[in-house]
């Protein structure tokens, strides 16, 4: 398929690689924001929640792209049944992403209702998501 395809699936891999750090960690950050009694460090955690959000969906939009581009243009997975599954589980994906950004604007308006503990089984979905999706795209069953 020529270096295209190699360079496009490379940049692909380091994209959702990177997305799914942040998948994992806002979470984390989501605990402590639970759990957090001073109002410095609270609003200390926003910030971090906001920026590491940001950067997230920085990420997610061209891992997405990248992704788009192997199927449609280099018909990676045309087809085939596994590619569908892995769809479904990725559109999970982008619902956890929007999850996580409904979570971050209740916390700036004081509404959060969930406990540390809530997000810390929260915080399991992404990886469970990263197995299914990686499997799917190495085993193509």
């Amino acid at each position: 398929m020529g270096n295209g395809y190699l360079w496009t699936k490379t940049i692909h891999i380091v994209l959702i690689a990177s997305w799914f750090a942040g998948l994992f960690y806002l979470p984390r950050i989501y605990v402590n924001l639970a759990e957090e009694k001073n109002p410095e460090a609270h609003a200390r955690l926003l910030g971090m929640a906001d920026r590491l959000f940001r950067f997230m969906t920085i990420l997610a939009i061209p891992a997405l792209l990248c992704g788009l581009v192997l199927w449609l243009y280099f018909g990676i997975g045309s087809g085939d049944t596994w590619l569908h599954a892995k769809l479904f589980f990725v559109i999970l994906v982008i619902g956890y992403h929007h999850a996580c950004w409904g979570l971050l604007k209740k916390f700036h308006l004081g509404r959060n209702t969930h406990s540390g503990v809530w997000f810390r089984w929260f915080n399991e979905a992404p990886a469970l998501l990263l197995l299914i999706i990686t499997a799917l795209a190495v085993i193509k069953p």
